[in-house]
């Protein structure tokens, strides 16, 4: 019987000829991660257990982006923390302001993480780097903090989805609409600690930048881990930059699934998810005349090149609807740059759009975007639970980044042709 690649990857990492849902193994991992809301719980554990070591300096990874540059004293304190903790150990995938991105576009870029490799991350959406045909998946800080003393995890081998996407995509439609398409179908539950394998010719036509915002949303649907086999689209990505050897596995043909789905690409529009769940997705076009106060454009979901560029294309020569705020977060400092030298921020200044330095902040309604009472959002980001991104009684609604565009153009949400 053969294996999923997500079954081949932890099975290699543990030791073992095969794996099999169900099993529980003990895994070596290749990248331990924490950021500066969960990564200062992990050191305090680490304190409180009298370990005053890592596992491997340069396997351990300490990005500050959720709360920096720092809003207030407590995050400032969460940082020193970190900042203090990566100088006594010599951590070298270590960044600061200035240099730090949002972790999860940062370590794809900087060539931190390489396909095969077994990544454990104290924060839900550490299950990106599947698009680079690693086993991703979050844990809580006191995991975290075992794994940056030990080098390990425990975990249990998931079920197996399979999620294909035949044909091709409708103009407009990316990663991010495929994958709130296959949450809108299975709810936010229905791949529960189960891994999602993408696939079919709409997925590998994808850019990395398309398929990194699609496996990002995988725990939204509750999984363990979101993962596409890498292919030709992933060595050119990797060439130059992965800092390790790849590896790069596929499933076999008998590999077994507990289900496959299978889904045309051709028959999918550009998808809004309302409000409170990312499982309430539906064509943009079922949104028409949701009039709306605030845009995001960024987070790790959609804050790449290759999305600025789309919402630039479509800013360019126009402006912000009056009454509606339109906030731009490249997701690092490199697609900054990038987006300066192709004339990008300044379109988006053109258009009276607010741009900022990578942080996540508004994503998680921590600062620079944060929501009043009864205001409605329209975001690129991956959440939007109650209070998500401020105020309880707020709203907020995700979409790819050509809908938010043209939406804050329009000051209502619509489809991107209408302009």
């Amino acid at each position: 019987m053969g294996m999923t690649i997500s079954e081949k990857i932890i099975a290699a990492h543990a030791g073992r000829d095969a794996v099999r849902p169900g099993e529980f193994v003990y895994a070596n991992v290749d990248i331990a991660l924490g950021n500066d809301i969960t990564a200062p719980i992990a050191i305090d554990e680490l304190a409180k257990a009298g370990v005053d070591k890592v596992f491997d300096r340069d396997r351990v990874a300490l990005v500050p982006d959720h709360s920096t540059p720092n809003k207030d004293i407590k995050s400032a304190e969460l940082c020193k923390m970190m900042r203090n903790f990566a100088g006594r150990h010599g951590i070298s995938h270590y960044w600061d302001v200035g240099r730090v991105g949002i972790e999860h576009a940062l370590l794809p870029e900087q060539g931190v993480v390489v396909p095969g490799d077994l990544v454990i991350g104290a924060d839900s959406h550490t299950c990106t780097y599947g698009a680079l045909g690693a086993f991703a998946t979050g844990v809580g800080s006191t995991d975290l903090a075992a794994v940056i003393a030990t080098g390990k995890v425990w975990l249990r081998v998931p079920e197996q989805l399979k999620f294909v996407f035949s044909g091709r995509r409708k103009k407009w439609t990316g990663g991010k609409d495929l994958i709130l398409y296959a949450i809108g179908r299975i709810d936010v539950d229905g791949a529960l600690y189960k891994s999602m394998e993408f696939a079919g010719e709409a997925v590998t036509s994808l850019d990395m930048d398309g398929r990194l915002a699609m496996c990002n949303m995988a725990i939204e649907a509750g999984a363990k881990n979101g993962i596409i086999a890498p292919d030709d689209v992933t060595r050119d990505y990797e060439a130059g930059r992965a800092e390790r050897a790849p590896v790069c596995e596929t499933s076999d043909d008998d590999a077994e699934y507990e289900q496959v789905f299978e889904w045309d690409a051709g028959d999918i529009e550009l998808q809004v998810a309302a409000p409170h769940s990312p499982a309430n997705s539906k064509p943009v076009n079922e949104f028409a005349d949701v009039r709306i106060d605030q845009v995001v454009i960024g987070s790790c979901t959609n804050g790449r090149i290759d999305d600025l560029r789309v919402a630039a294309g479509l800013l360019k020569g126009r402006k912000v609807a009056p009454g509606v705020r339109l906030i731009v977060f490249p997701a690092t400092q490199a697609i900054y740059a990038q987006a300066m030298k192709e004339g990008l921020i300044e379109t988006f200044i053109e258009a009276e759009a607010a741009v900022s330095t990578p942080t996540c902040g508004p994503c998680l309604g921590g600062h620079m975007g944060v929501l009043a009472e009864g205001e409605r959002a329209l975001a690129t980001t991956n959440r939007n639970f109650v209070g998500r991104m401020g105020h309880p009684k707020s709203e907020v609604y995700l979409c790819g980044p050509a809908v938010a565009a043209a939406s804050a153009v329009a000051g209502t949400i619509i489809h991107p042709d209408e302009l």
